[in-house]
């Protein structure tokens, strides 16, 4: 088996001590996740797509060794990128797809030898930060470590999604390997039965000086009375899910609610993805092999199997039976006073963090008070979505990790898996995935009167995404047009005897700009390095509407809806699609465009001028560039040495406008330049008001 570092203090006494011990957690981690991938037969493995809503597996292994850099990089820890190529294509795709939102781009992935040799130039970088960087305790967020940290813990958990995609390779692509030992144990599966627990309170969420790494999710405070309920002895195993399969549940529309009954008449399964058929009976898919099915393991399934077999099983009993709440996990984990990771001793006291098998075990194996598996073995989904505790914030180096699932379409699972390390294994981490996806995850039933009460969070509340919204969306002020709408307008008519088919709009926060180019345009992308501002504009795309909080004073709020088809942008959604993405390290899939459209953008990148370079590559001949900016340099965006202007050259004033004209007039032709108005509302009785200069220009 692997030697899995535990997870370590966040304080202490002796930085030096610290250093270390974060230094030995980055190369078990990275060495762990480079074992995995020596289970893949040939390098043909790497490019197969084992699930059609994820990228192949070369991209999982470069991913968790570019994030690093990406992530210095934001937190201005590395001034140079490695490999910018491979730190684009690797950068985002982890993708949260739904099941019938598919993408067909055709990425040019590297071959393995080049990733390799990637993965070792980061392993060195990253751990010459560990010795270089200026270490206080205990560490938090503002700290240089916690980049590092983060990283470590993003490589944790693709070790366990990139296992899940493994086990869905054909055979041919994978092969035994002795760190990843199967568990020979099978039997008939124990008869279930469901067993009292007594209710109480549950009080979850983390401080911010708490004593382990987590993220944001896990910050805040949540506390609920729980009323008493059962909870099944065992997880549900594959020999009672056998049995659903058997009386014909899978198509049997009474057991399925509607998202369900929709995945499966698109899929049409006949069984649980892991289990293979085999006669008159069936095997069960382990991590590089096939085994007869073990009837007394855990079945693996997504949400909306295990919500149908509840379904099932109650109708057939009588009675009330459905899945856990969060709230009611807490409450068992509780009351069996199962031991937190810090906690465990020298041995895991349940199958995680691969110190007992490579695979599930029998559901029978890990008694934990009068239950089994509390934790470990598979993950628990529960039936509640993940919603935000009260006092979450989102931290500015990963704004993507959470907030994109705070929609009501992401279940909470618990418990961890046999696979599940670092952060995964703590009480506190909290985790969601869609209800279609597939991990090593299974479930227990419960009998409970309880009914957890999540805020949905319709409306969009973060501050700077509602301004944001409201700018984009909201009322004109003071006679000044919308500014995404103004300038969208000025573009439209420079490209009025142009081709129009493809546009790109860089820096496009909540898509307004997108939309109003695809009145002319057939096809506009948007791409802005903020996922909160992306995930509004593809929810604009989608419903066709979104929701906001807007202040008016203090602590109060209004509360507005705006629709597309209030401002005639109706058929643009059908024409637009969002990505996020850096705009001076863009994927070189991003190209071929008739318009480049960048508005209040430049002053905000951390390199203008690679970004102003890029422009001609990526634009057809005679085609459009739009720039507008108020030029309000900040070095907490922008180093000063990649300033376009503001300063003084040869003893001359120099500005933007100047270094526009240097950098540009080569290739393209200055069109227009104007300056155009725009107002920003902070509250009813404060607005900024300010001016963007606007640029045209014609590639040569």
């Amino acid at each position: 088996m692997l030697h899995i570092r535990r997870n370590i203090s966040l304080h202490g006494n002796d930085a030096e001590q610290k250093r270390e011990e974060i230094r030995e957690y980055f190369h078990k981690t990275y060495d762990s996740y480079e074992a995995l991938f020596e289970i893949m037969a040939n390098e043909q493995a790497y490019y197969e797509r084992p699930d059609y809503l994820r990228h192949p597996l070369i991209f999982y292994y470069g991913h968790t060794a570019a994030f690093y850099i990406n992530k210095l990089v934001l937190a201005k820890r590395l001034k140079q990128r490695i490999d910018p190529e491979l730190e684009s294509i690797f950068a985002v795709g982890v993708d949260e797809m739904s099941w019938d939102d598919l993408d067909e781009s055709n990425y040019d992935w590297p071959s393995v030898e080049r990733t390799r040799r990637y993965r070792d130039a980061v392993r060195q970088r990253v751990d010459e930060l560990i010795s270089t960087m200026p270490l206080s305790l205990p560490i938090d967020w503002d700290s240089p470590f916690w980049a590092i940290l983060m990283g470590i813990e993003h490589e944790n958990i693709h070790l366990e999604t990139s296992s899940v995609l493994m086990r869905q390779l054909p055979l041919e692509f994978v092969k035994p390997h002795d760190a990843f030992p199967v568990c020979p144990d099978s039997a008939e599966a124990p008869a279930n039965e469901l067993l009292p627990v007594p209710g109480g309170t549950v009080e979850i969420g983390k401080d911010s000086d708490a004593d382990f790494y987590g993220w944001d999710n896990e910050y805040g405070h949540h506390k609920a009375q729980i009323p008493d309920f059962q909870a099944s002895k065992y997880l549900v195993s594959n020999g009672e899910f056998l049995e659903f399969v058997d009386a014909g549940g899978y198509g049997d529309d009474r057991w399925w609610e509607e998202e369900g009954r929709k995945w499966r008449e698109y899929i049409k399964p006949q069984h649980p993805t892991f289990w293979v058929k085999s006669g008159d009976g069936y095997k069960l898919r382990t991590l590089t092999g096939e085994i007869e099915l073990p009837l007394n393991w855990p079945a693996e399934v997504n949400y909306h199997e295990a919500r149908a077999y509840c379904n099932w099983l109650g109708k057939r009993t009588g009675q009330k039976i459905t899945l856990p709440t969060e709230d009611e996990w807490y409450r068992l984990y509780e009351y069996v006073n199962f031991p937190d990771e810090p906690r465990w001793g020298e041995k895991a006291p349940a199958n995680s963090n691969l110190e007992h098998y490579a695979s599930s075990t029998p559901v029978d194996r890990f008694a934990h008070g009068e239950f089994y598996d509390v934790f470990g073995n598979v993950w628990q989904w529960t039936q509640t979505p993940i919603y935000p505790f009260d006092g979450f914030k989102v931290h500015p180096l990963y704004d993507d990790f959470t907030t994109p699932t705070y929609d009501n379409e992401h279940n909470l699972f618990k418990g961890g898996s046999w696979i599940s390390t670092g952060n995964e294994t703590l009480k506190s981490s909290r985790y969601a995935f869609r209800r279609h996806f597939f991990q090593h995850a299974g479930f227990r039933y419960v009998i409970s009167d309880y009914e957890q009460k999540v805020d949905a969070n319709v409306y969009e509340t973060d501050s700077l995404v509602s301004q944001y919204a409201q700018m984009s969306w909201g009322e004109e002020y003071y006679g000044v047009e919308n500014f995404k709408k103004h300038c969208a307008r000025i573009a439209l008519q420079h490209c009025a005897d142009l081709p129009k088919k493809r546009a790109l709009d860089i820096g496009c926060a909540i898509g307004r700009g997108s939309f109003e180019l695809a009145r002319e345009f057939d096809h506009v992308i948007g791409i802005d390095y903020t996922a909160r501002f992306i995930q509004l504009a593809t929810q604009m795309k989608k419903n066709k509407e979104i929701s906001y909080t807007e202040t008016t004073e203090g602590e109060l709020v209004e509360y507005k809806t705006k629709k597309l088809e209030q401002f005639g942008l109706e058929e643009s959604a059908a024409k637009v699609e969002f990505w996020q993405g850096d705009a001076c390290n863009l994927k070189p899939v991003f190209s071929n465009f008739d318009l480049i459209f960048a508005t209040n953008l430049i002053d905000r990148l951390y390199d203008p001028q690679k970004f102003l370079r890029d422009l001609s590559g990526r634009l057809n001949e005679g085609g459009i560039v739009l720039l507008a900016s108020p030029y309000s340099w900040d070095e907490g965006h922008t180093p000063k040495s990649k300033w376009l202007g503001g300063f003084k050259k040869d003893g001359e004033n120099y500005t933007t406008f100047d270094g526009l004209k240097e950098l540009l007039e080569g290739e393209f032709e200055l069109l227009e330049s104007r300056d155009v108005e725009f107002v920003i509302k902070e509250t009813d009785r404060k607005f900024q008001h300010s001016i963007s200069h606007v640029t045209v220009w014609k590639k040569r």
